[in-house]
């Protein structure tokens, strides 16, 4: 009797290749929530949100309307000349639209002598190192977020422009690393921590006496007896260091779980950005043709300006009332930026070029911040400054009155991101309720510097040197920005109410 032939093995199916998996994520190739609420602000303001030049020409007309809601009147101007206060809304903007000049140039000539130590050749040798740490899209992310914070706490302006040059070398390594939450935590230093740092504004013109003003020290003098708050007891108060500590934790978490799946990434192939060379790639090197050229290809002349610079600064800060640091402003860093730049590119054709390559970078600070300079002058020049914090203050109490001045730091900095130079028009009356509430004026100095950081996070004004160094646009990283804001500025409420309990009035 014949047998059937024994069945035949069935056919094994091809492996297929599993969806790819972000680290992190519950299930391959899927977005947690906070990547998901990312993206969907990110698709929000993509197709919503006009870029910086448009937001600034908003929000001219809207502090605009808020002065004629409030009876401040159109036109009008003070008897005595000097004064700063009692114009109408449209000579207010016509004295306010050059009013930040200064500091215009300023921070133009911060932004460029920044990406000139940045393109410097240690520094590009530097930059390509670290950028080497991250090995993953999620952890690409996270570390930028992270160096971002660590640098903007030494020097937000040096921050701008190293973190936005990291970013662009980690894009270059990083397969699916999704460029625009790069982009938007490369400038996250700016959105959180930096106020608190070295360079925070507020707390240096509280503690030097050539930087505050008179009517600033008398209020400072009512509550404490002397007219300065040293910085021990502004960005040196244990309170304010734990407080930045967990804002940095925080921070650093969130960019973690905010990074999107690699096949909802959008990298900068995708967005059309060419990344060009890498920093590590050694520039080509210009040749001297004349024996006139000489100065300006040898060294000498870059380590006598060097060393020039530096003897000043040796006397610049020995010389300072009080505390040193209280000699750095400005002028200062901008001075040690152009130092560092010329001493680390050697010779000086070198530090030309870097100069002529980063002048772009500060093309956008220069046509947009005299348009701020006029939302900051119907604003200070106006009595809608002072109806603002009446606001604030009549609704306040001792308790409360930390966390509504961080919110009211927070909407004014929307408007007028000045980068702390407000404060000279606030501090008066931020510091005489405090005085009036019994709450410790150096923690209100803390308190309203962590809120004009948050408004950072929600207007394009400081992102300007990073997008034009990523090529990118303010509507590509406002939805990253938007939702490190909902998780940050809840945090710093809650940190200034409660430390606000631990310190002694005055």
């Amino acid at each position: 009797m014949a047998t059937a032939p024994p069945p035949k093995p069935e056919p094994t199916p091809a492996a297929q290749p599993e969806p790819p998996t972000t680290p992190g994520s519950d299930t391959p190739g899927t977005d947690n929530w906070l990547a998901r609420m990312a993206l969907r602000f990110t698709a929000f303001t993509e197709k919503w949100l006009p870029d910086a030049l448009g937001f600034v020409l908003v929000g001219t007309f809207a502090v605009f309307a808020l002065g004629l809601a409030t009876g401040e009147g159109l036109y009008g101007r003070p008897d005595d000349p000097a004064d700063t206060a009692g114009f109408g809304l449209v000579d207010a903007w016509g004295q306010g639209f050059w009013s930040l000049i200064t500091f215009t140039l300023q921070m133009a000539m911060i932004i460029i002598a920044g990406y000139a130590v940045a393109v410097s050749p240690p520094m590009s040798r530097l930059i390509a190192r670290i950028a080497r740490v991250p090995r993953t899209p999620r952890g690409a992310i996270a570390f930028t977020a992270a160096v971002a914070m660590a640098t903007s706490y030494l020097n937000w302006a040096f921050s701008l422009i190293f973190t936005a040059i990291l970013a662009k070398e980690i894009a270059r390594r990083i397969q699916g690393v999704d460029y625009r939450a790069l982009g938007a935590m490369a400038f996250l230093g700016l959105g959180t921590v930096w106020a608190q740092g070295l360079s925070g504004s507020a707390a240096l013109q509280v503690a030097s006496e050539a930087s505050s003003p008179p009517a600033v020290q008398e209020v400072i003098a009512d509550g404490r007896g002397s007219g300065l708050i040293p910085l021990t007891d502004t960005i040196f108060l244990w309170q304010g260091m734990v407080a930045t500590a967990i804002i940095f934790v925080i921070a650093v978490v969130m960019a973690w779980f905010l990074s999107p799946s690699p096949e909802r990434a959008k990298t900068a192939e995708q967005l059309g950005i060419e990344l060009g060379p890498s920093v590590a790639e050694k520039r080509a090197e210009t040749r001297r043709n004349r024996p006139g050229e000489w100065i300006e290809y040898s060294p000498v002349f870059a380590i006598l300006l060097f060393s020039l610079g530096v003897w000043y600064l040796v006397r610049h800060f020995a010389l300072a009332e009080g505390d040193p640091l209280n000699a750095l402003d400005l002028n200062t860093v901008n001075l040690i930026l152009i130092l560092l730049a010329l001493i680390l590119h050697w010779r000086p054709v070198r530090l030309a070029q870097a100069v002529k390559e980063g002048t772009p970078a500060a093309s956008g600070v220069l046509l947009q911040f005299p348009l701020y300079g006029g939302i900051f002058g119907m604003i200070a020049f106006t009595g809608l400054s002072k109806t603002i914090a009446g606001w604030l203050v009549s609704v306040s109490n001792e308790f409360f009155y930390p966390a509504l001045i961080a919110i009211y730091s927070m909407v004014l900095g929307v408007f007028v991101p000045s980068g702390g130079s407000k404060w000279v028009i606030e501090a008066p009356y931020v510091l005489e309720a405090a005085n009036q509430l019994q709450v410790n004026q150096g923690w209100m100095v803390v308190v309203y510097d962590l809120g004009e950081a948050s408004a950072n996070l929600l207007q394009p004004f400081w992102m300007l040197p990073t997008l034009t160094i990523l090529g990118l646009k303010a509507r590509d990283i406002m939805g990253y920005t938007f939702a490190m804001f909902l998780a940050c500025f809840p945090a710093v409420l809650i940190l200034v109410t409660l430390f606000a309990r631990t310190l002694p009035f005055p």
